[in-house]
């Protein structure tokens, strides 16, 4: 899985309304969110095109980095104009055209305590280098367990907020897969049905019908699932959201992942069950369409793209 990033080092973050060196964007140790995980977050992605880089749906990311903070009543010291400023302030000031771009939000607080006892929210934005997510595996495809481990639903902790307490239901369920050999988990909601991955959305193709989980199981609204939902149906493809039982995986005519870190990752395993030998037809002409938009060569889905 290649997630290395290099010499953090030299990188140019936000934080607090200044672009300050990496080294020098400390907090206390005894920081709220540190404790607790009560820090909000947004993965967003800038891809070299013809014209340098462009940051694939800044305002909906932000958008919704905005909205996860109102969920869990974090009041935002910062407005979505001056976030998506700062975003592009720093993929510019460290003079990226690729790279994996972090806004995040968290009690900077360091009282003992579950409920924050201080008011200051502090907001940082890095950027690094990324390439893929999932190294070869997203052009071969990768192997996945359906994990033991349920995913929370919105009774538990609200699933339309990305906040980093809600992710070590991720966690624990990616351990659980690759200690049993197998690249990736797909976790299932409480009543049994397929939601997603732990940090992907799913979809399968079935009879050239592209299927992918509704919200009613306790999924993530992804904005690179949205985004496909989009595309596909501007492509002729039949879609539908519904839900999706487990033995669907195993009897589909294509699986992946799609996520802004995954993008389009093939799944050809499930529970050491082969889906495919690679990635399918219909998976390759989805990929191919999202990597034309993303690098700036479709028109169609232009206005998607903020050029820095």
């Amino acid at each position: 899985m290649a997630k290395k990033t290099g010499d953090r080092s030299k990188l140019k973050v936000w934080l607090d309304g200044r672009v300050i060196d990496y080294s020098k964007a400390v907090v206390p140790i005894l920081t709220h969110s540190l404790q607790y995980g009560s820090g909000i977050f947004e993965g967003i992605r800038s891809y070299e095109t013809d014209r340098g880089a462009a940051i694939f749906r800044l305002h909906d990311h932000v958008k919704r980095f905005m909205n996860s903070m109102k969920i869990y009543s974090i009041k935002s010291p910062y407005g979505s104009s001056t976030m998506e400023d700062a975003i592009k302030k720093v993929v510019k000031a460290n003079g990226l055209r690729s790279s994996y771009i972090r806004p995040f939000a968290f009690c900077n607080d360091d009282n003992i305590g579950v409920n924050p006892s201080g008011k200051r929210v502090s907001v940082y934005v890095a950027a690094v280098p990324f390439g893929s997510y999932f190294g070869t595996g997203k052009d071969k495809g990768i192997r996945c367990k359906v994990s033991s481990w349920h995913r929370i639903s919105s009774s538990i902790l609200p699933v339309q907020a990305k906040a980093s307490g809600n992710y070590l239901n991720s966690i624990i369920a990616g351990n659980d897969a690759k200690a049993s050999g197998f690249d990736e988990a797909i976790l299932v909601s409480r009543e049994g049905f397929v939601a997603e991955g732990p940090g992907e959305n799913i979809f399968m193709v079935k009879d050239n019908t592209l299927v992918t989980p509704s919200k009613e199981s306790d999924i993530l609204l992804g904005i690179t699932r949205c985004s496909l939902l989009e595309v596909a149906s501007s492509m002729g493809f039949t879609t539908e959201e519904r839900l999706v039982k487990r033995e669907e995986l195993y009897t589909a005519d294509e699986l992946f992942f799609a996520g802004t870190a995954a993008e389009i990752t093939p799944i050809v395993n499930v529970d050491g069950i082969d889906v495919s030998k690679g990635i399918g037809p219909i998976t390759k002409t989805l990929a191919d369409r999202y990597s034309s938009i993303v690098h700036g060569k479709d028109d169609e889905f232009k206005g998607w793209l903020t050029y820095v």
